[in-house]
């Protein structure tokens, strides 16, 4: 019973970082070993069986906007606890690849080179990555010209190119010092920028969990004069429909509380609204609702309802 944790992104210059943590409990699973070493497509089929088979899988997000808030040890330890937060089952150990302590609890070893030597350490860095690098091939897609599915946020050239065409975004992490010089630019259009592509705080974590979940995004916002759809995605030939609830404070209790059987019969008109504008037959609809409170946002919960 030992929790595994590894980090993904510390380096990058762009976009989120991630801690993940996997509690195999005693689940045998062939080909575990540091995601750096393996390809794309053998990530994700590990991805896969990982979360199938493991006994707890969670995943810790802190963005770029709060990395440069607290400062990066800060926000490492603050996603440590996040992923560990997701996992529902006791443990005995938990081990931390490298020399830095994530959590403080009697509990941890930290390892060097654990990713490589420790099961769960290793299928804790393999959901890791996949979970960002499908957020940042999503966010390829919100910010074109940046190429963020080709390099992941890391100061690359080609990226390193395109924040001097471009200056940087608001997934850019400017406490970083090679991107302090572009703090005043980006403080002068940042209202306008996210306002246009990334909308309301809530939807945009809800899309995030979404993406790195292996969900494409379809839409966002879809809305006619009837009825709206806060985000549109497809998983696995089904496609969702997902209302976003999001409250600063559970003090009025949880949003998924607020999906009443009217507001559900209005959710599943806009679906069928959907379906009939677009032309889609033939497919299986889910209904779901993404529950995300906090004055830095992150999702609670994530529910399809019947």
């Amino acid at each position: 019973m030992i929790v595994g944790i590894d980090e993904v992104g510390r380096g990058a210059w762009a976009g989120p970082l991630v801690v993940g943590a996997v509690l195999l409990g005693g689940a045998s699973i062939e080909g575990l070993t540091d995601s750096k070493a393996l390809t794309r497509k053998q990530r994700e089929v590990l991805d896969l069986q990982i979360r199938q088979r493991a006994l707890g899988v969670g995943l810790g997000w802190v963005s770029a906007k709060q990395i440069d808030q607290i400062g990066l040890s800060p926000a490492l330890k603050l996603a440590a606890r996040r992923a560990v937060a997701h996992l529902r089952h006791s443990y005995e150990e938990i081990i931390i690849d490298g020399t830095i302590p994530l959590l403080e609890d009697a509990r941890v070893t930290l390892m060097k080179k654990a990713d490589l030597l420790v099961p769960s350490v290793s299928a804790a860095s393999i959901v890791a990555k996949v979970a960002r690098d499908n957020y940042m091939r999503h966010l390829d897609t919100v910010f074109p010209g940046y190429t963020f599915k080709r390099h992941v946020g890391y100061g690359t050239a080609l990226h390193r190119q395109a924040i001097g065409n471009l200056g940087a975004s608001p997934v850019h992490r400017l406490s970083f010092s090679p991107l302090h010089k572009y703090q005043e630019t980006l403080k002068k259009s940042t209202g306008k920028i996210t306002s246009r592509l990334l909308g309301d705080s809530g939807e945009d974590e809800a899309a995030r969990y979404l993406s790195a979940n292996g969900h494409e995004i379809l839409a966002r916002n879809w809305r006619t004069k009837y009825c709206e759809i806060d985000i549109v995605s497809r998983h696995r030939q089904k496609l969702y429909f997902t209302e976003v609830k999001y409250r600063k404070n559970a003090r009025f209790g949880s949003g998924i509380a607020a999906v009443t059987p009217a507001k559900l019969k209005q959710m599943a008109f806009a679906a069928e609204m959907f379906l009939h504008t677009h032309k889609v037959t033939n497919t299986d609809v889910r209904l779901a609702v993404a529950d995300v409170e906090g004055e830095e946002p992150h999702l609670t919960a994530f529910v399809e309802l019947d």
